[in-house]
């Protein structure tokens, strides 16, 4: 550490970082544009300037832009300094020489960055009175409104959309004073991280568009802690919410996880909290037509139905731990479902087991971007885990490092690092059986069959480690690639195996469990990342249960009286068939969700569930990292929570040591006792009982407005905001907040002098690290069995000559269940094809084949690429059809074929 005098102040600053992070670190205003820690420094707007002063003796000092000066121990420097302020407000002055000034009716307004500094350089008058320059905005898609008036030429957006995230489409077009950020033509942003513009941007330029159609200024909306539920990486996220509606997503900073990113799915993917067509009141069937009920009415139904025989459950992957408990009290352990069907049932809970029998370290996002030789084997995690693909983007920046260091160049000096690493060796080692986003930036690519893969995986670990079994009959250049591969994974001091339950294989998580133990054996520090598909995927590990084919068993065994399914749509799970044969079998069916599902409408009697943003939770994430979701809007009876509902259902039917819960924080401790594996999801967030100096924390800024007015359509009489019980938060603006509050229970991001998304800069340790109250949640997994190699290595895979084997292709919007339901997603999801690396004779580009899946006879346009493995098709899942997510072998036909 060195110690540096900001106007005569003694601060302690790290030698590691530059001037602009050393002060705002020890709490000073100093205003910046272009400078963003997850970006570095570029010095292209000049705002940041300081006097810097060479020694006591100096009393004249320079000029210096902060971000493009290192600290040194001993650092003089003064903010206040006359001619550094006069400076930064002639700065401010002419990027506001062409900016529209229309901040009353700009998205943007009150949680601006430009405004900020515009107050803080104390730039309060306009003295230019010529004609300004104007631009034409761009229709970006359904993510990204465009504004390129209020652009004042910082350039984080290309950087962030090009550099850090790998983009093409956005570029900075001009120069000087007529700079134009942009695509070269209308169009959708085409990156999986666009969003994310909406708060890279310094300015109103791009804001959410999704937002801006029910638009409530900062102060006027409540914020929650929330997490992502669309994939499995459980990115931590900030709700906002006014007059019982969920407004927008924002990304909440967690160091080990999503950092300051999140991808398009998690941001824009909220609108089906919104939908219409959601279940708002219990339904029972009558007459075969579902008919509203009273809460009561429904209980009483429920007890009837589980006189007649026994309560099984099925739970789910999108479902809390805490309402997949409930289910399994109410229906017993032995009685309880995954929600699963095999194989994703053993291979989910496969993982877990997989990574504690596993001698490699079991990373965050955060420690994959420290990787210096990634092997993905497998999974395109670009679709899968979009913000874990991305994190890999960043070991491409990460290897520019030892070049910068030789030429003693800061780390943070993002430019010329970036130039420095020009020639530096990619990390990544990409092999999937289709193309993925990251095959541009990948040192080595392969394409090949599941099976094929998993040869290539044994025998890489066996030439790491000649005790692990190899593959046999490997072709000469399949030889050639795994000694390459294993050379290069040996070589890293920090290397990473990536793969997961994308193509339903068990021999690909055996084969990267070797990996990364023959590297372990062989003296490396591995990690070993295991991707599972939804947002509680492990938790659902953790807990336990059965396959959805043993209670398909159990129902032709008439051993069902009542099923209940519990936000879970088994249509997904089961094709139609099976399905039938399932419900049935059963003489009553519940269904406890808060979607619309094809399920929900063949349910006997139907219980409305509140969402993510109405109910509190925990989920556990792809590494294991148990993370609480608390309530945005307070939900109005008949929705309730899956798990009360389940506890009154239980009631109600009498069962034996019914729960009497009456808050989260009961249901977790039950869980803790219960279900040992996850006894550490309690320790995720405080609990309800959790004060700041002895209050409540606020959900709602200080400056909120029509508190009591928001309502007097409905009536003019006051009521009392309704207060949870889940929740250490008070409903209104009353209560505690300070930077220093839990990182789980920050609700927004909002200091004085900083009302932006750039005041999270006060509520960490250190600029770029962990939060001053702690990052949220808790890790559940540690390396605690022992290790044996895993010998299960399949056959190659042989085309036949009339069938493809068909893969599952995940998409990023369009194939996970809930986003796909939220309008602007749904804007982004493109038809379904078939693609095709060989075509069958008779067959051309552009045709309609037709074939049979999942039960279904489905017909489809080809796409022809060449890329893919002889014998091997690709379709998404969930589309064409409903069922179909796991590899299956099709036979196809010409659309004029009977």
């Amino acid at each position: 550490m060195a110690t540096i005098l900001i106007d005569g102040r003694a601060c302690p600053a790290r030698t590691d970082e530059n001037l602009l992070q050393a002060c705002l670190e020890a709490g000073a205003d100093l205003p910046y544009f272009c400078w963003h820690p997850e970006l570095g420094s570029v010095g292209a707007c000049r705002q940041c300037a300081v006097k810097q002063f060479s020694g006591p003796d100096d009393k004249t000092g320079r000029i210096v832009m902060a971000c493009m000066t290192p600290v040194t121990d001993g650092a003089i420097l003064s903010i206040d300094d006359p001619l550094a302020r006069e400076f930064r407000a002639g700065v401010v002055e002419w990027l506001m020489i062409n900016h529209p000034h229309d901040c009353p009716v700009c998205p943007e307004g009150g949680e601006c960055h430009l405004q900020d500094m515009t107050v803080m350089t104390g730039h309060a008058r306009r003295r230019y009175r010529f004609a300004k320059r104007t631009h034409r905005n761009q229709d970006l898609g359904p993510f990204i409104n465009h504004e390129m008036n209020r652009c004042i030429g910082c350039y984080r957006c290309v950087r962030f959309y090009r550099d850090y995230a790998g983009g093409e489409d956005l570029a900075a077009f001009g120069a000087h004073d007529d700079l134009y950020f942009g695509r070269y033509e209308d169009g959708a942003l085409e990156n999986a991280f666009s969003g994310n513009l909406a708060e890279i941007c310094p300015t109103g330029v791009f804001t959410d568009k999704p937002f801006s159609a029910v638009y409530s200024r900062k102060w006027d909306m409540r914020g929650a802690p929330s997490v992502c539920a669309h994939c499995a990486v459980g990115c931590n996220t900030i709700v906002n919410a006014r007059q019982g509606s969920v407004r927008r997503v924002l990304n909440r900073y967690h160091d080990a996880v999503n950092r300051y990113v999140l991808c398009d799915r998690g941001r824009f993917g909220h609108g089906f909290t919104t939908m219409s067509t959601r279940p708002r009141a219990p339904t029972m069937r009558q007459d075969g037509l579902p008919v509203p009920v009273s809460i009561a009415t429904a209980l009483d139904r429920f007890a009837a139905m589980a006189a007649d025989g026994p309560v099984v459950g099925i739970g789910s992957t999108r479902a809390s731990l805490e309402a997949n408990f409930a289910l399994r009290a109410l229906a017993g352990p032995a009685r309880f479902s995954t929600g699963l069907a095999q194989p994703e049932h053993d291979l989910t809970l496969l993982v877990p087991a997989l990574l504690r029998a596993t001698p490699a370290r079991n990373p965050s996002l955060h420690d994959m971007e420290a990787a210096d030789a990634v092997l993905v084997l497998g999974e395109d995690v670009c679709v899968t885990a979009p913000r874990l693909g991305l994190a890999l983007r960043q070991t491409l920046r990460r290897a520019a490092y030892p070049a910068a260091d030789a030429a003693k160049v800061p780390r943070w000096m993002d430019a010329a690092v970036r130039m420095l690493g020009t020639d530096a060796p990619s990390p990544l080692l990409v092999l999937t059986p289709a193309p993925t986003d990251l095959d541009p930036i990948a040192a080595t690519t392969h394409r090949a069959a599941p099976d094929d893969l998993a040869r290539l995986g044994f025998a890489i670990a066996h030439r790491i480690d000649g005790t692990a079994p190899d593959a046999p009959d490997l072709s000469e250049p399949e030889t050639r690639l795994a000694g390459s591969i294993a050379a290069t994974l040996r070589a890293a001091r920090r290397p990473l195996v990536v793969t997961g339950l994308h193509h339903a294989s068990a021999a690909l998580l055996h084969a990267a469990a070797n990996i990364a133990a023959a590297l372990h054996a062989a003296g490396t520090d591995p990690a070993l990342s295991l991707v599972v598909p939804d947002g509680n995927s492990m938790g659902m590990a953790l807990m336990g249960g059965l396959p959805l084919d043993a209670v398909r068993a159990m129902a032709r065994e008439g051993e069902i009286g009542t099923l209940v399914v519990m936000e879970n749509d088994l249509t997904r799970r089961l094709d139609a068939a099976a399905l039938d044969d399932l419900l049935s079998a059963v003489p009553h069916l519940v269904v406890i969700d808060h979607i619309a599902t094809p399920l929900a409408h063949r349910a006997d009697l139907l219980l409305p569930a509140t969402a993510f943003a109405e109910s509190g939770g925990t989920l556990v994430n792809t590494e294991g990292r148990a993370q609480r979701f608390l309530p945005a809007l307070a939900a109005e009876l008949p929705l309730q929570e899956s798990w009360r509902w389940l506890q009154q259902c239980a009631q109600a039917a009498g069962t034996a040591n019914a729960p009497d819960w009456t808050d989260l924080d009961q249901v977790i401790a039950a869980m803790a006792r219960e279900v040992p594996a996850l006894a550490g999801a309690a320790d995720a967030a405080p609990n309800a009982d959790y004060r700041l100096d002895g209050r409540r924390l606020r959900s709602e800024p200080s400056r909120i407005s029509g508190r009591t007015a928001v309502r007097a359509n409905i009536s003019v009489h006051d009521r009392p905001l309704p207060q949870s019980p889940d929740t250490p938060f008070s409903p209104s603006m009353e209560g505690a907040y300070a930077t220093a509050m839990p990182g789980a229970l920050i609700p927004f991001y909002q200091v004085p002098g900083w009302n932006s998304v750039q005041s999270l800069n006060r509520f960490q340790q250190e600029i770029g690290g962990p939060m001053r109250g702690g990052d949220a949640g808790t890790r559940l997994l540690d390396h605690d069995r022992p290790h044996d190699w895993h010998r299960d290595i399949p056959a190659p895979f042989t085309p036949a000559p009339d069938a493809f084997l068909l893969l599952p292709a995940p998409r990023l919007f369009g194939t996970e269940e809930l986003s796909t339901l939220s309008p602007p997603i749904a804007a982004r999801a493109t038809p379904a094809t078939l693609r095709l690396g060989t075509l069958p004779p008779g067959l051309q580009d552009g045709d309609t084949v037709r074939f049979t899946l999942a039960g279904e006879r489905i017909a489809l346009p080809i796409r022809h690429d060449p890329t893919l493995p002889p014998g091997i098709a690709l379709c998404p899942p969930h589309m064409a059809a409903r069922a179909f997510a796991t590899p299956v072998r099709i036979r196809l036909h010409g659309n004029d074929t009977p």
